[in-house]
């Protein structure tokens, strides 16, 4: 038995008399109202709600009714009333309570059941201002959180999925709820009522642009509980937050097995990068594993793009994520399936594709609708201890920029576009990174390292092993170009990528040193070029 504050001890079963139901979402309320009627369950309801059941036959009283005052100011007002509110909040077993419920005339709701105005669901389908702010629900939030509080009397439910287990347990009790799943509920209604505030609270501090707002609040739903997260002894769950981005969270999977932590942190990032090349322009594959491309490349088709890709890195391929920016064919599906993959996730699949990944049962498949948008503002947010570090999605785009030559020779043009190809690619691998890039495919990827010079080592080094994988007579790096995400604090870091052949490199310039930096290309014949923009990932 719990204990109030009053000490009083709440109830293990409360037999449910009288339901009040305001939902927005009505998919199976007529049922579940159904059958509370079918207990004799006096059923009170709102506007539209109570329309809808008795249109179904149901005997329902208006809230006016309980209240003795009309709904007014287009339903703004209908629930804030101490009819409702006492309700909700009298304390069955509490001698004042009782008194003064008696006193006013209040009669004791025993089960809520109400969802939200869909206020995501407008902000994120592009509603006008007017229409958003009309879709911010007051009276709903505020009879959750009153029913929530005195969960040792009243039932609250806030979520259609939970309907079904209402009324197992009505069955399973005669007809009364028991305190521990009164408990569950309310601590969902809790955690309903403040997703749904932080979604508004979000959205007021996007549209006033308000960066850094005082108080931050983020929310999300649980699409998915994982068997664990990056390591067996972690716990973990997937939250969505109604963003509509085309990526995992909003991505169809067509075929495979659950989704685990590492395959969604994974594909998201395969898809942010692959995101970042214009399907009309060319088609674009990107090959990820653990956070960071082991290959992207560009080509005629996806077929030649992918092979393009896994010629940069083929052993580490093994078991990746591959992503698409164009529809995934049939040629590039065969391709795809000749070494193991964990994951494929483009914009959609031809028929003939899907039944070439069929064959691969475990395999599984995202179809997306679209590509996320480069350039869309967001945040991005992680933990630390005590905390939250909150930023905006790194939006830069390389094709916005102005490029600075800033050596004696130029570029030629293919180096420049292959300078623009690495760039673009460098914002998704993690820092420190340096990326080697030639006819717009990578050729070797250093990434993570605590020191650039490592990065440009093993970048080096990983081609070499490719071209011996490959049988070629030397490393494709030799007529690369080179791009770093941030600027070379010394030359050593340039040297390393001149000794491996690269010809041209692209950095954000910054440095103190920039002249030893940009004295020591010169010296090489090496071309560079300037972004002013770094991006480093952690």
């Amino acid at each position: 038995m719990a204990v109030s504050a009053k000490n009083i001890p709440a109830p293990d079963l409360v037999p449910i008399r009288k339901a009040l139901i305001s939902v927005s979402d009505k998919e199976g309320i007529v049922a579940f109202a159904q059958a509370l009627a079918d207990r004799k369950v006096d059923l009170v309801s709102t506007g539209g709600t109570a329309a809808a059941l008795a249109k179904a036959g149901l005997s329902v009283r208006d809230v006016a009714e309980l209240t003795g005052f009309p709904e007014i100011m287009d339903g703004r007002v209908k629930t804030l009333h101490p009819s409702v509110h006492g309700g909700l909040l009298g304390i069955r077993d509490d001698a004042e309570h009782q008194e003064a419920m008696q006193k006013h005339g209040i009669a004791p709701i025993d089960l809520v059941v109400i969802n939200l105005y869909p206020f995501e669901k407008v902000r994120f389908g592009g509603g006008d201002y007017a229409s958003t702010v009309e879709n911010i629900d007051i009276g709903g939030p505020a009879m959750l959180r009153a029913a929530a509080k005195n969960h040792a009397y009243v039932t609250v439910v806030t979520d259609p999925a939970d309907y079904e287990r209402v009324l197992a347990a009505l069955s399973d009790h005669d007809g009364a709820l028991p305190y521990r799943l009164r408990q569950e509920l309310a601590a969902k209604a809790y955690a309903r009522t403040a997703a749904y505030d932080a979604a508004i609270s979000q959205w007021f501090a996007e549209t006033l642009s308000i960066s850094q707002p005082e108080w931050r609040a983020l929310g999300g739903r649980l699409q998915q509980v994982m068997r664990y997260g990056e390591n067996p002894h972690q716990e973990a769950g997937f939250y969505v937050t109604g963003e509509r981005r085309p990526g995992v969270a909003t991505a169809r999977q067509v075929q495979g097995k659950q989704l685990s932590y590492n395959n969604i942190n994974d594909t998201d990032a395969a898809f942010e990068l692959v995101s970042e090349f214009d399907p009309a322009k060319s088609a674009a594959v990107a090959i990820i594993k653990h956070a960071n491309p082991c290959g992207v490349a560009e080509g005629a088709s996806l077929a030649e793009a992918y092979r393009k890709a896994l010629a940069c890195d083929p052993v580490s391929a093994f078991g990746g994520i591959v992503a698409l920016n164009r529809t995934l064919d049939r040629q590039a599906a065969e391709e795809i399936a000749k070494i193991f993959t964990e994951v494929i996730i483009a914009p959609d699949a031809t028929e003939d594709a899907l039944a070439v990944i069929a064959a691969k049962k475990n395999l599984r498949l995202l179809l997306t609708g679209g590509l996320a948008d480069p350039r869309q503002p967001g945040i991005s947010a992680k933990t630390v201890a005590g905390g939250l570090l909150v930023q905006s999605r790194d939006s830069g785009v390389v094709d916005d920029l102005e490029l600075k030559v800033v050596t004696k020779r130029a570029p030629s043009e293919t180096e420049m576009a292959d300078l623009r190809f690495a760039f673009r690619v460098a914002k998704h691998v993690k820092s420190n990174a340096i990326i080697y890039a030639r006819d717009c495919a990578t050729v070797g990827i250093g990434a993570g390292q605590m020191s650039r010079v490592d990065s440009a080592r093993i970048a080096a080094r990983k081609a070499e092993d490719a071209a011996v994988a490959a049988g070629a007579g030397e490393p494709l790096t030799k007529g690369s170009v080179v791009a770093s995400d941030a600027f070379f604090p010394f030359a050593d870091g340039l040297l390393s990528a001149i000794e491996a052949g690269a010809t041209a490199v692209i950095q954000p310039g910054g440095s103190m040193r920039d002249d030893e930096v940009i004295q020591a290309a010169d010296e090489h014949g090496i071309a560079m070029v300037f972004t002013g923009m770094r991006h480093f990932r952690h």
